[in-house]
């Protein structure tokens, strides 16, 4: 079955949010509000070493609506607004929500909220607007250091693609765009070990993030 999903190589990852800020450009995401947002996790001393500098650690997490394999967010919708894609992504039909955000609150991501103009409930939707045209998401597409990746996770996480390298043969703007690489090919090689997912209550949450020699503090 289709599983859409982001993975993240967070070595890769430098902060830059321009996942954040082009997501909210290109979703229309009111002020004060973000369906993806870019944490600092750290500085943290090594593990064994003295907690000065240099002995520390950081990185960025990006977390957005993780796109559930068993959503707890659509079991405690009461009018089927929040339902699973045939793709495996979690929607929200804007026709049905009531605003009663019952979802909001059995999210582990804190990642729903409730527009208070429109009286209904948002959250990240993959960019569906895109996907439905072929295209990237939009955070993937303006990663500008090719940390995420996107694509059905049944076809393995190293098959996940993104816009071209900026350093290839290709490197014009609507080039790179039009040009996929696959994770497995561009990334530095990783574990099973070093590929990690949020906290799972029991939703299954899907995206995947990979981090090397690092710990890896997802779950605090």
């Amino acid at each position: 079955m289709t599983q859409y999903v982001i993975a993240t190589d967070l070595n890769r990852c430098v902060g830059c949010l321009a996942c954040s800020v082009a997501c909210k450009a290109i979703n229309n995401i009111p002020p004060g509000t973000f369906w993806n947002k870019t944490l600092r996790i750290g500085p943290n001393p090594k593990e064994g070493g003295s907690g000065q500098w240099p002995d520390v650690e950081m990185y960025f997490l990006t977390v957005q609506c993780q796109h559930c394999a068993d959503p707890e967010c659509v079991k405690v919708c009461p009018t089927g607004a929040s339902h699973k894609d045939e793709n495996g992504t979690v929607q929200i039909d804007k026709e049905k929500c009531i605003g009663c955000q019952f979802c909001v609150m059995s999210c582990p991501y804190n990642v729903r909220y409730l527009n208070e103009e429109e009286r209904v409930v948002e959250k990240c939707t993959l960019c569906a607007q895109k996907l439905t045209e072929g295209e990237l998401p939009q955070c993937v597409s303006q990663c500008g250091s090719r940390a995420r990746y996107f694509g059905d996770i049944e076809g393995g996480i190293r098959n996940l693609e993104g816009p071209a390298a900026p350093d290839s043969k290709s490197c014009g703007y609507e080039d790179m765009q039009a040009t996929r690489i696959k994770l497995g090919d561009y990334v530095e090689e990783f574990a099973d070990s070093d590929v990690y997912s949020l906290p799972d209550v029991g939703n299954g949450p899907s995206f995947k993030y990979i981090l090397r020699d690092r710990k890896w503090r997802g779950g605090e």
